[in-house]
């Protein structure tokens, strides 16, 4: 795989990570990156699965809920 970077992140990259194995560390980072994205998809279906239930849902009125709060008193 190749790709560019810019001069002042590679410099920084190298700074960080000196003594360490680059290729091991880019491994890692993208390993990382692609679980973060499974991650932010699974939460947008998610999301999507739970917003779609709620408009099957039967909407509560104001009355409603306050008789379901109320029925609870002593």
């Amino acid at each position: 795989m190749n790709f560019s970077i810019p001069d002042d992140i590679r410099d920084a990259f190298n700074r960080e990570f000196s003594g360490q194995n680059k290729s091991a560390v880019i491994a890692r980072l993208m390993q990382q990156a692609i679980a973060e994205a499974d991650q932010q998809r699974r939460r947008q279906a998610a999301f999507k699965q739970l917003t779609a239930a709620r408009a099957e849902r039967p909407a509560l009125t104001d009355a409603m809920a306050r008789a379901a709060r109320e029925s609870g008193r002593p």
